[in-house]
């Protein structure tokens, strides 16, 4: 396999609400917050589903290089549930190795409940369930050392278990991309990151926010200092002023598209790493790999869901 991604399995619930519903039940708009099951029910029963997709961070990303016809494979934990198979049917159906097995556990399938806002801002509640109890025995060694790039996503990343998974993951790896998911995610884990950032990965992906808050700084020049003395790939979204990709010393920059209709921003992200990696593992130059990356986002925010 080209990439191998291993993430959260989560399947993802959209519904459209308004900005009183988030401030009603204390959530802010645009960041996800984890919730226990109760309090997933409790908010799922007043809402009307538009769409149920399997989804996770990585796994947009995983679905998207699929469709530009690269081998691509996926791990990530599910139950043997309902929404499990309904998981792994929706990753098989887009051409995707699901590399895991599932099992009878006692705790469900992860489920995202993804609140879009007039405004096309996604906020997202995230019952982890079994996806956060992912673990180093689920983690296939053969598979790791047989792709190219590992991609892992910051979401997945916690102590315990699903940290000894991602160990086991980055140091067999043969070259290593990761995403920092979330400005929440790069708060609580924000020593681990860095650490991370600085000593791990070969590729990292961010937007301006999650990066800024991980070097403690308000200035993007900061930001361009601080990846060019890693002497890695860093790759970083910035909404409507485009992207940058600093790598080897060299900062390369590309425009965001224009007059586009936005109807919904969630994986827009997950899905600009896609068009990147499609380049990095097609042997595209840094600017044709964030001109990809640019399509597949600019395409993906003006529909509902993360799927092209």
């Amino acid at each position: 396999m080209k990439i191998l991604g291993i993430g959260n399995a989560i399947v993802d619930v959209l519904c459209k609400v308004d900005d009183n519903f988030l401030r009603s039940n204390s959530l802010t708009k645009s960041t996800m917050k984890l919730v226990n099951e109760t309090e997933f029910k409790n908010l799922i029963s007043l809402l009307k589903i538009e769409e149920t997709i399997s989804g996770g961070s990585v796994a947009n990303s995983i679905v998207g290089l699929s469709q530009l016809d690269n081998d691509v494979g996926f791990i990530g934990k599910v139950n043997k549930d309902h929404l499990g198979q309904q998981y792994e049917d929706g990753l098989k159906k887009e051409k995707v190795n699901f590399l895991y097995s599932k099992k009878d556990e006692v705790i469900s399938t992860g489920t995202c409940l993804i609140l879009i806002t007039p405004d096309s801002e996604r906020t997202m509640c995230t019952y982890l369930g079994i996806a956060g109890k992912i673990n180093e025995q689920d983690v296939d060694l053969n598979k790791v050392k047989e792709s190219e790039i590992v991609f892992l996503e910051g979401y997945l990343w916690d102590e315990g278990e699903p940290k000894k998974a991602f160990d086991k993951a980055i140091n067999n790896s043969n070259k290593v991309a990761m995403s920092l998911s979330d400005l929440f995610c790069v708060e609580r884990h924000k020593r681990q990151f860095l650490e991370l950032v600085k000593n791990k990965l070969d590729i990292v992906f961010a937007n301006e926010q999650e990066i800024l808050s991980l070097i403690d700084s308000t200035s993007f020049n900061d930001v361009i200092s601080f990846s060019k003395e890693l002497d890695k790939n860093v790759i970083i979204t910035r909404s409507e002023k485009g992207s940058v990709s600093i790598k080897n010393n060299e900062v390369c920059e590309c425009k965001a598209e224009e007059n586009l209709k936005i109807v919904d921003l969630t994986g827009a992200g997950d899905l600009f790493a896609a068009g990147y990696l499609h380049g990095v593992i097609n042997k595209m130059s840094v600017k044709e790999s964030l001109l990809k990356g640019t399509e597949l986002s600019s395409k993906i925010i003006q529909k509902i869901g993360a799927r092209i």
